[in-house]
C-alpha cells in the first residue's frame, strides 16, 4: 500500500466502500485511481496511460475528453440546474429528449419515463409490469421470467432478475416471483450433436414448459437483453428471439428489452433489438444514453401498456412511483447532445466499419491454447478461456486465468474486464483501426505470457 497517510490512495482505502470488490484485498491492494480522460485513454494519478477497452463499463461511448457534451452540461446547469418532473412539471430538455428517443425506438413507443441508473430502469419497468396487469384485472399475472447469466442491475429487483450467483449470495435473493431458464449460450448449454436452430428450439419449449408449470395466467414479462454483456458478451443462437416471441404473444406475456448496455450502436445497430429482431413492449436504455457524462436512464413503453396505466392513475388520482432525478434537465441535455453526436458522425456506420477488424482479430486466438470461445458482434467481444479445448473444462477457481490476463493487459497499457474465465472488451465507440490493433497485439502478447506462466505452474505441480 502507498505509505503516504494523505495520499488519495490510503484515503480512499480508508474511507470508500467500492461495489463488486472483495473489501478485505482491497485493503491491500487498493485502488487504480484515474485522474483524467483523453478520447478513448484515461491517465491515472501516477501518470500512467491506458486504452480503456471497456468504456468504463460498457458506457463510455464518445472517450473521454468530449468538449461538446461537457458543454452541453456547463450550459444547462447555468440555465437550469435541476427541476423535477413530479405532477405536471417538467422542463425542455426532458421534452425534447422524450421524442428523439420515441422517434428512434425499435418498434412503436407511445411514452418514456426517466430515471438515473439502469438498474433504476429495470426496476422501474418491473413495477410497470405489476401495474399494467393489476390494472386490466389480473394482479397475480406478476411473476418474472428471464435468463441464467443475465444481468439487469443491483437494486433488489434487478439483482432478482439478474441470474448471477455472485449478485444473489448474501442477500437473500432472488425474491419470489423472479424465474430464471436456461441461458442461450450454445458453446455452453448445446447438447452434442445439436445444431444452433435445434438449441432455440428446445429452449423455446422450455420457456414454454416453464410458462405452463408456473401458470400462464401468473406470468407478467419475460425481460431479456438483446447481447447478455456481463453475463460473458452471450450472443442469442439462430432463430432464439422469434421462436422466444411467438410464445409470448401465444401466453400474453410481455417482452421488455434491455438495452443498458447494447443500446446507441454498441451492436453495430442502433438499438440491440434491431440486431436480432425483438419487438419489445417496453425497452430500458441508460449507459451510451448520455455516454455516461451524466447519469441517466430511461423506459419506453407501448401504447397499448401507457393506455392501461393511464386508466389506473385515473382510478387512483395519480401515480405512485417516480425519483427525485428522474428527468434531470442536465441529464437530459447531456443525452441530447450525445444523441445529436451519433447522428452527425453516423455512430452506427462507424462501428459497423471498425468492429469488423476487431471481430476478425479476436477470432484470431480461437486456436490459442487458453481460448475456448470468441465470441461477439459490434463493439463487443468475448475470449472464454479453458483449461482443456477439447473437453471445455474450466480452470479451478484459484487459476484465475481470465484475472491474469487482464493484469498482464493492463500492465501493458490496455483496460479490459474478466469476468469469471471470460475476458471481455467494448471499447469506446469512437476507437479507430489503430486503437483496435494496439488491444489485439497487446492482447496476444498477454495471452502468451499468461499461458507460460500457467503451463509452467502445471509443470511444477
Amino acid at each position: 500500500m502507498d505509505g503516504k497517510p494523505n495520499s488519495a490512495f490510503a484515503r480512499d482505502v480508508a474511507s470508500h466502500l467500492h461495489p463488486q470488490t472483495n473489501f478485505r484485498l482491497h485493503e491491500q491492494a487498493g485502488p487504480m485511481i484515474a485522474a483524467k480522460g483523453d478520447g478513448i485513454y484515461v491517465v491515472d494519478s501516477e501518470g500512467n496511460r491506458f486504452l480503456e477497452g471497456m468504456a468504463g463499463l460498457w458506457c463510455a461511448s464518445l472517450g473521454f475528453s468530449n468538449e461538446r457534451l461537457a458543454d452541453a452540461a456547463y450550459r444547462q446547469l447555468r440555465q437550469l440546474p435541476y427541476q423535477q418532473t413530479f405532477a405536471h412539471r417538467s422542463n425542455e430538455p426532458v421534452i425534447d429528449l422524450a421524442e428523439m428517443l420515441l422517434a428512434k425506438a425499435p418498434s412503436p413507443m407511445s411514452k418514456v419515463m426517466f430515471q438515473a441508473s439502469g438498474s433504476e430502469a429495470v426496476d422501474t419497468a418491473i413495477k410497470l409490469v405489476w401495474y399494467y396487469n393489476a390494472a386490466l384485472g389480473r394482479p397475480e399475472k406478476r411473476k418474472i421470467i428471464s435468463r441464467m447469466r443475465s444481468y439487469h442491475g443491483t437494486t433488489v429487483a434487478a439483482a432478482s432478475l439478474t441470474g448471477l450467483a455472485n449478485m444473489h449470495r448474501g442477500f437473500g435473493i432472488p425474491m419470489d416471483g423472479f424465474i430464471h431458464v436456461t441461458c442461450p449460450h450454445f458453446y455452453r448449454e448445446g447438447l452434442a450433436g445439436e445444431t444452433e436452430e435445434q438449441f432455440s428450439s428446445r429452449l423455446a419449449e422450455e420457456l414454454e414448459q416453464t410458462i405452463l408449470r408456473e401458470g400462464p395466467e401468473t406470468i407478467g414479462a419475460f425481460f431479456a437483453e438483446p447481447v447478455m454483456g456481463t453475463g460473458g458478451v452471450v450472443t442469442p443462437p439462430s432463430g432464439y428471439f422469434e421462436k422466444v416471441q411467438a410464445i409470448l404473444k401465444k401466453y400474453d406475456i410481455l417482452l421488455v428489452a434491455d438495452e443498458v448496455i447494447c443500446g446507441f450502436g454498441r451492436t453495430g445497430h442502433y438499438w440491440g433489438c434491431d440486431a436480432f429482431g425483438l419487438k419489445p413492449d417496453m425497452l430500458t436504455c441508460a449507459k451510451g444514453l448520455s455516454a455516461s457524462y451524466f447519469p441517466i436512464s430511461a423506459v419506453m413503453i407501448s401504447d397499448p401498456v401507457y393506455q392501461a396505466l393511464a386508466d389506473q392513475t385515473a382510478l387512483f388520482g395519480g401515480f405512485g412511483h417516480g425519483y427525485t432525478y428522474g428527468g434531470h434537465p442536465v441529464g437530459a441535455a447531456v443525452a441530447l447532445e450525445a444523441l445529436r453526436i451519433y447522428d452527425e458522425i453516423d455512430i452506427v456506420g462507424h462501428v459497423r466499419n471498425v468492429a469488423p477488424r476487431l471481430q476478425e482479430g479476436l477470432r484470431q486466438f480461437a486456436d490459442h491454447p487458453l481460448v475456448g470461445e470468441v465470441r461477439g458482434i459490434g463493439l463487443m467481444g468475448a475470449l472464454e478461456l479453458v483449461a482443456d479445448k477439447t473437453t471445455r473444462k474450466t480452470f479451478a477457481p484459484d487459476v484465475k486465468a481470465a484475472a491474469r490476463l487482464s493484469d498482464a493487459l493492463r500492465a501493458r497499457g490496455v483496460l479490459l474486464r474478466a469476468l469469471g474465465d471470460t475476458l471481455v472488451c467494448a471499447p469506446p465507440l469512437i476507437i479507430d483501426n489503430d486503437g483496435i490493433d494496439i488491444i489485439l497485439s497487446t492482447l496476444k502478447a498477454s495471452l502468451d505470457e499468461v499461458h507460460g506462466q500457467i503451463g509452467k505452474e502445471r509443470a511444477a505441480a
